[in-house]
């Protein structure tokens, strides 16, 4: 990418960022990603899956200041309900649902489970479809 337009995709994206209370660094989320509110954190190194869902209040980043050590890789079509965490450096398996308020402190290798609580753990054996199909 040019300097140019470089700098005003980077410009564009504080200005969304401050309207938004979104911060969301490029090329960091596959396609489809929808998020409903505002107040979410994702990391510059931290990679979201695509046809993910985010609800409002989530933080998804490193466990340093800078993010050294990593940050999650969430995989395909993964629920994330208000107020989670998802910390360090980690992974989410594909159509995992992670519960409102949860915090995701360790990979998540099973596809197609819920998982809720404070630190998270399996709830369910249902995965995301549900919740990111409804008509």
């Amino acid at each position: 990418m040019g300097g140019v337009k470089r700098l005003l995709v980077v410009k564009r994206l504080a200005h969304l960022r401050h309207l938004t209370g979104i911060e969301l660094n490029p090329n960091c989320a596959g396609p489809g990603l929808h998020m409903s509110h505002g107040k979410v954190v994702v990391s510059a190194i931290a990679r979201l899956g695509a046809g993910c869902k985010i609800l409002s209040d989530v933080t998804i980043g490193g466990q340093g200041r800078y993010d050294m050590d990593g940050a999650p890789q969430i995989g395909d079509r993964v629920f994330i309900g208000s107020g989670a965490r998802i910390i360090g450096n980690i992974s989410v398996a594909d159509d995992v649902v992670i519960g409102a308020n949860a915090v995701v402190v360790k990979s998540i290798t099973e596809p197609g489970t819920t998982w809720a609580g404070n630190p998270a753990k399996k709830v369910s054996d249902k995965g995301s479809y549900n919740y990111l199909n409804k008509e």
